[in-house]
Order: C-alpha cells, then structure tokens, then sequence
C-alpha cells in the first residue's frame, strides 16, 4: 500500500507536541502554586486533627514556618486561629502573581481548616 499522504500527518504530530510543550512550559507555575496552596491547606488541616489543643500562638509559630518553607508570600504566614468551645477555625490570605506571556493576573487564596477538637 502506498500512502498518498506523505508528510502530512508529521506535520500534525509536530503541532500536537507544539502545543502540549506550550500547555506544559505555561502551566506549570501556575499548577505549582496551586499545589503549594493545597499543601498549605493540607498542613492546616492537620493542625485541626493533631494539634488543635496546643495554645494559639504555637499554631501560628507552626504554620508560619510551613508557608516560608513552601516558598509562599509573607502574607500567608499571617494566620488567623479562632479557637470557640471545641471548634478551631484556621486561614490565612494572600495573593500569588500569575505571569503568561502578554497576560498578569493576581489571584486570591484563602487557604482554611475548621474543626472540632
């Protein structure tokens, strides 16, 4: 069988990895800095199920080493720990900076943990 079609489906292999490439190289700091979120969140969730009984500011001191060594905004070290009867509520807010090519954007993230303990 001869195919009539020579070349054309390599130029289509090569604009499918083209893009994907370009999908990969833009969306990763992007998906990065959702996945730093979700591990802060994850950290904060696990204060409520472990430690919720330790004094408030030793919960701040503890989250507040977890965002810097997650390479997150300084805000984001500034914890809110409400303690009411047996329920804890734990958040922060901060803003992380999304450069694309020709495109910024600023977005919110309100990591946040509640619990009874």
């Amino acid at each position: 069988m001869v195919n009539l079609r020579r070349g054309t489906t390599k130029l289509g292999c090569l604009m499918s990895l083209l893009f994907v490439a370009a999908l990969g190289y833009f969306g990763y700091p992007a998906g990065e800095k959702y996945f730093r979120f979700l591990r802060y969140k994850d950290a904060m969730e696990q204060v409520v199920l472990h430690q919720a009984q330790l004094p408030i500011p030793e919960i701040r001191a503890r989250l507040r080493l977890v965002a810097d060594s997650l390479n997150l905004p300084e805000d984001a070290g500034i914890v809110l720990v409400k303690k009411n009867g047996k329920e804890i509520t734990i958040e922060a807010h901060y803003d992380e900076t999304f450069d694309l090519p020709g495109f910024k954007r600023e977005v919110h993230f309100e990591p946040r943990a509640t619990g009874n303990y």
